[in-house]
């Protein structure tokens, strides 16, 4: 069986994670989602809130791939955790050119610490290229409507 990783802070999930989401679905036979404790970065939502939500979302949204995605929780380093779930990949999102830089980066140096771990890229389909979890916090925090950018789980999470 062929198992993924798709690890992110998930802070909020956006339309453009779950975009990636669904398609790794369809390509492993098994997804993990896992949300990392990012110590360089502070959580709008906490962990456990953030499970619930990518778990909601993927229900929701996901209904014909859902039985094939995991979700859990996990710090330290990703190709640790990638080798605990026995996941031979690491699924990783493009939105732009500019990303591609930093996220090729991190895959060769996931290779050289876990050869048997490879990186696939999906590029964000283009209506959620914009799209970012600071981004959305952003705006949420303002007040404004992310209703469009996040899926519903994440907007009635956002609005509380």
């Amino acid at each position: 069986m062929t198992t993924a990783l798709y690890p992110g802070s998930f802070d909020p999930i956006t339309n453009g994670h779950l975009d990636v989401i669904g398609r790794a679905a369809t390509v492993f036979e098994r997804l993990v989602v896992g949300a990392l404790i990012n110590p360089r970065k502070s959580p709008r939502l906490e962990l456990d809130e953030r499970i619930s939500v990518v778990r909601q979302a993927i229900t929701e949204e996901l209904p014909d791939v859902a039985s094939r995605i995991e979700v859990a929780g996990f710090d330290g380093l990703t190709v640790d955790f990638a080798h605990q779930i026995g996941a031979g990949f690491i699924v990783r999102g493009l939105r732009a050119v500019s990303d591609f830089e930093s996220e090729l980066q991190m895959a060769h140096t996931n290779r050289k610490l876990a050869p048997s771990v490879d990186t696939v890229f999906f590029m964000t389909s283009l209506e959620h290229a914009y799209l970012s979890s600071s981004l959305v916090k952003e705006i949420a925090g303002f007040g404004g409507d992310v209703s469009r950018m996040v899926p519903a789980a994440a907007a009635r999470r956002l609005q509380r």
